[in-house]
Formats: C-alpha cells, structure tokens, sequence
C-alpha cells in the first residue's frame, strides 16, 4: 500500500464500489452504479431515467436534477450524496435513433453522475481491465449488501455487447443489478457494467408468467464490456487520470516532477509536512508521520490524481512562487492534471448550482464569446460537461513575455460572471482572483479579458436581442405534426408546450403556433415582429410551414405563418454532423455583416461545391439556385460546412426569381426579405412564382438540445 492512500479504499472488498441510486419520490433502490473517480459515479442511463421518474429508456438528457446515490464505504457506514448528471451517453438503436419498444438490447446507455461532497468522501475508483470471454465475473444488487452477489461468466462480447450468464445456485441478477460493476477477481479489476436481463417468457395476453419449461432461458443477462465504456466516455476526458496507481510510462512531466520534490523539499520533515498537507487537500490517507514518500511516489501522485497538482502548486504559491511556476511547467507536459484544485473546483460547482436559471441557460452562449475559435464543446449540454472540457482547454493565447496564459476556463467564467447580479458576479470575481493568483497570472491579464467580459455584456445590450419562437416539428404520419415550443425574449429558449405527443394538422398546428405568438409581450423600443424559428432533421427542411395557415370560421383574418412572421429553419442534426466545423459556422457568423455570398447554379457538383467552401471563410450565405433533383444534396451539403444562411426555392418554377429577389436584401435582413417575399407571392402569386425556404443558423443564440425523431417508451 502507498503512502497516499485513497480514503475508503474497497480494493479487498469489491462491493465497496458499489452505489446504490435511489429514486428521488420515495427512497427506494432503482438500481446500481460503482465509483468512477473521486467525485465521479458510473451508472446506466435507464438508471437514472428510473430514479427521476422517466420512461426507462427516455434519450433526452435529464438537465439539472438531483439523482440521490448511497455508498457503504465500510461494513457498518453509509454515507448519502447528492449527484447531477455530467456527461449523457443515451440509450439507442443501432441506427442512431430511439430503441423501438419491446427490443431488449441496444447501444449506448450511460450516465456519469458529478457528486456533491467533500474530497474524500468518495474512494478512488477500481482498476478496470478489458473484458474477455470465459472471464468468471460477480455483481452486486444496487444496496451493495455482500450476500446479493451473483457469479456469471461472460460470452460473446462483441465489442458492444457480452452476454453473462449466472451461476445455477446463489443469486440471480434482476431488478436493481443494473449500472453495477462487473467485477473480475482474477484481474482484481472492474471488466464492464450490468445494463439489463432477460426475464422467463410472459403470456402474451395476461402478462403472467409461462408454465417453467427446460427450454426457457435461464439466468442470462447482458452488460457493456469495458472496451466499450472507454470508447464512449474516453473523448469527453471523463477518464483520464482514473484509475490508475502508476504515471504513464512515458510521461515526460515524471523526472521534472521528481528532481523539483528533491530541491523543495531538502529534509525528509519538510517532505512529511508537504506531503501530508497534499493529502488533506486530496482527500486521501497520509502514510506516516515520520517517514516521508520517495519523491519517485510523491510525483507519481502529482500525476495521477487530477486535481493533486493544482492543490500542490497553491501550497508553494505564497512562500516559493518560483517552485509553484516550476511544477506547474512541469504538470503542464502531462495530460492527467486538472487546472483547478479540489477545493477550486468544489467552489466553482457551489456557485454553479445557485445561480440563476437565467444566466446558466446562457452558459453556452458566454462559451461561444469568450472563446470565438474553440471547435465543439463535446459532452452534452450540461453545466458539469462544459466544465470538464473547459478545464482541458489551454489559454487563449494573448500573454506577453513570459507572463502565463489565461485559460479558457477563467475567461468563460468572466463573461458567465458579467451576466450575473452584482453579489454573484462579485463571488465569481473573487473566485477567478484566486485561481489565477494561484497559477501566477499577472493581475492586469486577467483584468483585460474582465474588460473584454463586461463589453461583450454592453454590445448585447445595444444589440437587444430579437424575440423568438422556436418551433421543433416533427412528423407523425400522413398530414399530421408534433410540436415542441419554446419562446426566448432575450434570456434563452423556456418551454411553453405542455404535450408533445399531441399530433395536428397543419391548420391545427398554425394555430397553436399563433397561440404562443399572441401571448408574447414584445418590448416596446422593439417593433420588429418575433422570429419563428422551426427545428427539423434533414428530411424536413421543405416543409411548407410558412405556408401553414390558421384557418377558423372564427377567425377575421386567415393567419399564415410565414406571411405575418419572418420564418426561418433550422437543422442541428446537419450543423453538428461533423464536429470539425463547427468553428467555421461561428467563424462565418462572426462576419455576417461584412462576408460573401456565392450563387451555387446547376454546373456544381456537391464536391465542387465542398473543395470551394470548406476553407472560404469568409463567405457566409449561399443561395441555391438548382433544379429539385440535386437541390437537397447542396442544401445540405452546404448546412453542414457551417454555412449559416443559406437560401433555395423549394417549388420548381420560381428558384431564379427567389434568388434575384433575394440578392438584394443584406444578409442580416434576409429573415424580414423571404417574410416580405412571402406576403407579396400571397398578393400576387404570378409576380412572385417562388416559395422560398430560408436556413437561419445563428450562432449568438441558444437553441435548445433536441433529439429529433420523439422518443419511445420502453419496458
């Protein structure tokens, strides 16, 4: 055992990894998880889905709500946490979408969950190793009590997948098994995680259980081999520095690390005093109170706890700031370090949690500012998983002289800060203060990207962000839509629809459209009528909901959506099909008023069309003016470059006229140009043959996360 020993430490006992995740209405165990990382739990999303009262297999990430987890550290403790969830691997089909109901194996199906509670509170996570068949396995119902472990063996893991069937005596997995380790005491290390089990044949029509016959299958379940959870979870950076005792073999922060422990600390007292404070910070058990670690085993900690550097670098920080520069150039060459120490980080997610609705929905939103030229933020949309790639990203790059960088992590959290009240900012300033004396950021650096903070907050002010509507639609059989809606009078997208399961008709849905519409108070300086803007996968940007018309006997006047609204479309399916743009979409956005446009006619091809636009940068709109046939391919060809305007006609005798029409109005004006476009081909139908479709990416404002085919309830 080393001298820094994880506290709770369950390598002798198994079950001690084991969570229990408790469903929040009454307490009860819904199923398992097993720890991760010091402050870090793996579980199955169906898991947590069943704890906040979902549908089992409900895709959409849950947002910010409390998951309770329970560990039992040692025989006779248990210790309560409350968690959120990090990062969101959804449940899936193979092709992507929903898993159709009644399937009982699918993809995907993973939660980390971000738990609240003081360093320490949880053990360091297991050892893991790859899964393989014939391996002998056990697994423990989510309470972790030692008699509910079930022995299985594993067959056929194929990557995505291991089937694991149980022993005939003893335990057999069920209900609350699911999201718990599997446990291989040969490699004394976690092999994958229990995801569900096949239950004895049903009558079909009373749902009671079949007369037991030997060809019944018996005692089989199915898990996620360890291969797998590394292949969903290893490119958000949940992984790194998990799990391991050991610095990577070729690290080379390693003998840097070591030959500055042997100059800071000259005497083996001076090493057992740092030490031991290192390990109070960290959470962990110090060794001994008289003989020190080897420098060997203390820089080997630095580079194998996340956050053991960061807390070091503030310990050295007031006495010796030219030792605190020296680790951290050193830690800076290794990829398992953190930027925030543990008690940094702990502070910065306390102020996340209490801050306003508001100002957190537009976290994304102060990313994308402080940050113009960050490719995608990977890990959903949740505050925790931005803070996990935040905390990966360098500086941005403006440092003079030898003067340390600003990460990106503090100049987000200064634009997030210059959205808050006074006492919020206040707190978030002081936070940033810290952080940065700590890293020895000079004072007038980090008070430039404040500057730069506080203007970007004045020129969204003056800009006063248009009203909008935004409508997800989404197909439900022949002439029939579903609706989700959201309204976003400046502070980011609020749900306003209630059911959407509810199908209409295109009358139908006008109108609830126009309901939303009517109920919105606009701001009186702004005379602008809102934005509708509708939400659709790649098959349903020809939609005609422009042309969708409220029709009531009731009603004076008919109501078209696209002749009274400027009305746009939006695909965030193609946007984010291919991560590696999305930098250019903001890039371009960031141009709109000053960049080009290019007519695309009949004699480019799509891969033309892809060699000349995937470096122009500064050409922001395309207007497409091609027959039906090879009109979508561009359209979309053209989406997912990150274009963020781009025009057709979706008829087939009016695409020339729509685009000379429209080469006349300004890029930022095109919304209000195909409304007023509309409103004369309603008038006058033979002057205006076209039925132009505008696609509306703007990169200054939040839309919401969408999956875009309605999920499924499944058992």
């Amino acid at each position: 055992m080393g001298w820094f020993t994880p506290a709770g430490d369950g390598a002798d006992d198994p079950s001690r990894y084991v969570v229990s995740v408790r469903r929040a209405e009454d307490g009860k165990t819904v199923g398992a998880g097993f720890v991760l990382g010091t402050d870090t739990v793996l579980t199955c999303a169906h898991v947590v889905n069943a704890a906040l009262d979902r549908p089992l297999l409900e895709p959409r990430t849950p947002g910010p709500y409390e998951v309770t987890v329970q560990l039992r550290p040692h025989e006779y403790v248990t210790r309560r946490y409350v968690a959120r969830v990090a990062h969101w691997i959804a449940p899936r089909a193979r092709d992507g979408g929903p898993v159709p109901p009644g399937d009982d194996e699918w993809l995907g199906d993973l939660a980390v969950l971000r738990v609240d509670g003081p360093p320490g509170g949880l053990p360091a996570g297991p050892r893991t190793s790859p899964m393989a068949a014939g391996q002998e396995v056990e697994a423990w119902h989510g309470t972790g009590e030692a008699a509910t472990f079930a022995r299985l063996t594993v067959h056929g893991p194929d990557g995505s997948r291991a089937y694991l069937d149980g022993a005939p005596t003893g335990m057999a997995v069920g209900p609350g098994y699911s999201g718990g380790p599997l446990w291989c005491r040969r490699e004394r290390a976690v092999v994958g995680l229990v995801v569900a089990h096949f239950m004895p044949p049903r009558n079909a029509a009373t749902g009671a259980p079949l007369p037991h016959s030997p060809q019944h299958l018996a005692r089989r379940s199915w898990g996620v081999p360890w291969q797998r959870v590394e292949a969903e979870l290893g490119p958000l950076g949940v992984l790194d520095g998990t799990s391991s005792d050991l610095p990577e073999p070729d690290d080379p922060a390693f003998l840097l690390l070591v030959e500055a422990i042997e100059d800071i600390f000259p005497s083996a007292s001076s090493r057992v005093t740092g030490a031991q404070r290192l390990a109070r910070a960290c959470g962990v058990r110090p060794g001994s109170d008289i003989a020190p670690p080897e420098p060997g085993e203390f820089a080997a900690f630095l580079l194998t706890h996340p956050r053991a550097l960061a807390a070091f670098s503030g310990h050295l920080r007031r006495d010796a700031p030219r030792d605190a520069d020296r680790v951290l150039a050193a830690g800076g060459l290794s990829r398992v370090p953190r930027l925030l120490s543990p008690q940094e980080h702990t502070a910065l997610r306390g102020h996340l949690r209490s801050m306003e609705p508001d100002v957190l929905a537009r976290f994304p939103e102060a990313v994308r500012a402080a940050l113009p030229h960050v490719a995608a933020l990977p890990g959903g949309d949740t505050a925790e998983a931005l803070l996990d790639r935040l905390e990966a990203l360098p500086g941005d790059g403006r440092a003079q002289g030898g003067e340390r960088r600003v990460p990106a992590l503090l100049r987000v959290m200064e634009y997030v800060g210059a959205l808050c009240p006074g006492a919020r900012r206040a707190e978030l300033r002081l936070w940033a203060d810290g952080v940065a004396s700590r890293l020895g950021i000079a004072r007038a650096a980090l008070g430039e990207r404040r500057s730069d903070a506080q203007e970007w907050v004045r020129s969204l002010r003056a800009r006063s962000a248009r009203v909008r509507v935004l409508v997800q639609v989404t197909r439900a059989g022949q002439g029939r839509h579903r609706l989700r809606i959201w309204c976003d009078e400046g502070a980011g997208p609020r749900q306003v629809s209630t059911d959407s399961m509810r199908s209409y008709s295109a009358p139908e849905a006008a109108r609830e459209v126009l309901r939303v519409l009517d109920s919105l108070t606009p701001p009186a300086e702004d005379e602008r009528p809102p934005l509708v803007e509708v939400l659709v996968d790649r098959t349903g940007l020809n939609l005609p909901v422009d042309e969708w018309t409220a029709r009531s006997p009731d009603q004076l006047v008919p109501g078209v959506l696209g002749v009274e609204f400027p009305l746009v479309v939006h695909c965030p399916e193609l946007l984010r099909r291919h991560g590696r743009f999305l930098s250019h979409w903001r890039s371009r956005w960031s141009r709109l008023d000053s960049g080009k446009t290019l007519v695309v006619s009949e004699s480019m091809d799509r891969d033309a069309l892809y060699s000349r636009l995937v470096n122009q940068l500064d050409t922001v709109r395309v207007c497409v003016d091609v027959p039906p046939g090879p009109r979508d391919g561009i359209v979309q060809t053209c989406l997912a470059l990150g274009i963020p305007v781009v025009v057709w006609d979706r008829g087939r005798d009016g695409a020339a006229h729509a685009v000379r029409y429209m080469a006349e109005v300004a890029t930022r004006e095109m919304p209000d140009g195909v409304r007023d476009y509309r409103a004369h081909a309603k008038a006058s139908p033979p002057d205006y043959p076209g039925r132009p479709v505008l696609a509306w990416a703007d990169a200054d404002r939040t839309v919401p996360r969408l999956h875009l085919t309605e999920p499924q309830e499944s058992a």
